[in-house]
């Protein structure tokens, strides 16, 4: 699942870079479709709830304590800050340097507050750097590893802890129904208004158009979803079926039949509540994938395979970097992607294999010499951390 969110965003990033009106008519539907590969961003929120969320459902539905939140904390630091950091000041040096935008106290500012996972909750620091626009969602998904251990929290606070898992899973919807209550008190009382507002006025036009429907509260009912997946699956039968073959591989296709309905409406895929990317309709099938796959008898051995393993352990570097050298490429050779050639497809095609391959170099860099590193020397220190004192 985490394989084919990554690609489905390399995907739209890539179709970004196509003159749409030099694509064959033949393949305008193709394209199309791949220009929705942003709902993939909703899929990897609806992945980080299930993943993160199951260690706390074990220790509910087992009746022990919750899980150390310094250790929670001290992982997904070490999973996110490293790359994150390193990609956002190299976004934001090459925002000045290449790109030519002024180093003043606004461009620093929105550096700063993405650097300390801040710059969510306002148009002008949406995007924290220039030069990679992706890292928006970093801090959106941050605010979601704050939120869920406190809901949590309520699940295991002794007047509401429940021995019946029913009970307990009933109370997680709740929380995603005050998730979308807030949600929606966000997009009807802090609207933006319309000046400078649109993708033709830049980061920041676009900042201003996608808030306030984009809002860090929202974002967390699409992760809280993900985080009931986890507590559903893990009160099932641990015994494999074809039932669950058949319930991951509906969910499946469900999940990408969203994508064409989104065609005709706005590129962001906004549904129910106004909140992006076919909410509910993709994240739940994403998260019914989530929570039958595991048990399924063919498809998990389908899909968990070499490949997609590998794009998935260096997907959180595609994903940062891919918009750095997407960006740069037309910068240093300007017939990039087809432009100013007669066979535009052509061009595309090549350059998107090129960036392709450069991307995912990258993304393998930036794991082996940065991201597992780090995560290793943090299991050291949670070793150290629980090891009994000696006298």
């Amino acid at each position: 699942m985490r394989a084919v969110a990554c690609l489905m965003v390399l995907v739209h990033h890539l179709v970004l870079r196509m003159n749409f009106y030099k694509i064959p008519p033949d393949l305008d539907v193709t394209f199309l479709i791949g220009r929705f590969g942003n709902h993939g961003v909703s899929a990897f929120f609806v992945l980080s709830g299930f993943l993160l969320a199951r260690p706390f459902w074990l220790a509910l539905d087992g009746g022990h304590p919750l899980p150390s939140l310094r250790i929670y904390a001290m992982r997904r630091a070490a999973r996110v800050l490293p790359g994150f950091w390193f990609a956002l000041t190299v976004g934001f040096v090459i925002s000045f340097t290449v790109y030519g935008f002024p180093f003043d106290m606004e461009l620093v500012g929105r550096y700063i507050a993405g650097f300390f996972l801040m710059s969510q909750w306002h148009w002008r620091t949406f995007f924290p750097v220039q030069g990679d626009g992706p890292l928006w969602s970093i801090p959106f998904e941050t605010t979601c590893y704050v939120l869920m251990p406190i809901g949590f929290l309520l699940l295991f606070h002794p007047k509401l802890r429940s021995r019946s898992p029913l009970v307990s899973r009933l109370l997680w919807i709740g929380i995603i129904a005050v998730s979308l209550i807030g949600h929606s008190l966000v997009v009807t009382y802090f609207p933006t208004d319309s000046v400078g507002r649109g993708w033709q006025y830049g980061f920041q036009g676009g900042a201003k158009e996608w808030m306030p429907r984009y809002n860090p509260i929202g974002f967390f009912a699409i992760f809280a979803i993900g985080a009931l997946a986890a507590g559903i699956q893990t009160i099932l039968s641990a015994r494999r079926s074809v039932i669950y073959d058949i319930i991951g591989a509906l969910a499946i296709a469900m999940g990408a039949w969203q994508l064409p309905q989104s065609i005709g409406g706005a590129a962001e895929g906004y549904a129910w509540l106004g909140v992006p990317y076919q909410f509910p309709a993709l994240p739940l099938a994403v998260a019914i994938a989530l929570a039958a796959l595991p048990q399924s008898r063919f498809l998990a051995k389908l899909l968990d395979n070499r490949l997609s393993r590998y794009i998935a352990t260096v997907s959180f570097g595609v994903y940062i970097w891919q918009d750095i050298v997407l960006t740069l490429m037309p910068q240093l050779f300007p017939s990039s992607f087809g432009t100013g050639s007669d066979d535009v497809l052509g061009g595309w095609i090549t350059s998107s294999l090129v960036a392709t391959a450069i991307i995912f170099a990258i993304g393998t860099l930036s794991y082996v010499l940065l991201e597992r590193p780090v995560m290793r020397w943090t299991r050291t220190r949670e070793t150290t951390m629980m090891r009994p004192a000696t006298a």
